[in-house]
């Protein structure tokens, strides 16, 4: 009997391609995982009618873990987003976006070493709107004490856990001073109960610019559902696009590890897809799941692969396929064994 078993959503466009790098890397560093395949999203559409199954609710419930590739979000029409149903279905209130320079990838940046701990379940994307009259829409932002409380507790208990020194508040209180405005006094409130980590807060566009002037004035960065879905992605430019950061979505009761980038349908099935997001995303859940000693050898594999810089995708200037370079890296992980 597998020692875990994790739900795993291969996704659509490039994701079942990225998704099996993934499994391939696991497999290599020697974790014992039994995969329960599901689909979601506009494949799920297609097989099931809805884009998430409830085969799909049931096992990650079951399993508490889950690891999945990118899915189509389609703009302005269709169905509601297969990403935002997960995280509201299963209450995964925390997104955890670690945001890092890695040597071998080009960045505008040295030495960026940034968590973004982003609220999941509510502001805009409760997708409360409405249309008032024709050529006049609206759209309700929903700001809990409850939600707020409890990722901005989550962020503290994390910095505390892991050595963080600071965290910052980023909001739009100075114009949304009812909404944004609980949510900064709850941070405050809490805040008051961490003495050791220094806590301040950030007006999102002054920290836009900020952000993008010198990044290692931060450490953690903890922001609502919009202003966290963009800033995350801001701050993966900062060290080389979505392609080379990890994403979680985690509750009390279960887990979701996901890549954050696209399908990129234009070179789906070409075998040239970078797979280094999803596998780091897969070294969050490796650790979640206990399995560090692994979550290191893979770590530190991957990390040289891309600093040497010889067997690179081309998205990162080089030739690669995705299977070549996922068989270069189980080669430096099981050199590591």
């Amino acid at each position: 009997m597998a020692k875990h078993k994790v739900t795993l959503i291969p996704g659509d466009g490039i994701g079942p391609e990225v998704t099996e790098a993934a499994v391939r890397v696991i497999d290599a560093a020697g974790v014992d995982i039994e995969w329960d395949r599901h689909e979601a999203g506009i494949t799920a559409i297609q097989e099931h009618g809805v884009s998430v199954p409830d085969a799909l609710m049931d096992s990650i419930r079951q399993n508490r873990v889950a690891l999945k590739g990118p899915i189509t979000t389609l703009v302005g029409k269709g169905f509601k987003s297969a990403n935002v149903t997960l995280r509201q279905k299963l209450d995964l209130y925390v997104n955890l976006r670690p945001v890092k320079t890695i040597g071998g990838v080009p960045s505008r940046f040295e030495k960026v070493d940034l968590i973004i701990v982003r609220e999941n379940t509510e502001d805009l994307y409760t997708g409360i709107e409405s249309v008032i009259s024709p050529g006049v829409t609206s759209a309700t932002k929903v700001i809990t004490e409850r939600a707020s409380s409890r990722v901005i507790r989550w962020a503290f208990e994390y910095a505390r856990k892991n050595k963080r020194k600071k965290i910052t508040l980023v909001h739009k209180a100075n114009i949304m001073k009812i909404s944004d405005g609980l949510f900064l006094q709850i941070f405050e409130n809490v805040a008051k109960e961490y003495p050791d980590i220094i806590a301040e807060d950030k007006i999102v566009d002054a920290l836009s610019m900020k952000l993008v002037m010198d990044p290692s004035k931060f450490d953690m960065l903890v922001l609502g559902n919009l202003f966290g879905d963009i800033v995350s992605d801001l701050a993966a430019g900062l060290v080389g696009g979505l392609g080379v950061v990890p994403g979680a979505n985690i509750g009390d009761e279960y887990a979701v590890f996901e890549a954050v980038h696209g399908t990129a349908p234009d070179i789906a099935g070409k075998n040239l897809a970078n797979p280094t997001a999803l596998i780091f995303s897969s070294l969050l859940m490796l650790r979640h799941l206990g399995e560090h000693e692994a979550a290191n050898r893979i770590w530190k594999s991957i990390v040289l692969t891309l600093a040497m810089g010889h067997n690179l995708t081309r998205d990162l200037g080089g030739t690669c396929t995705t299977t070549e370079f996922t068989d270069e890296l189980i080669n430096e992980i099981k050199s590591r064994s």
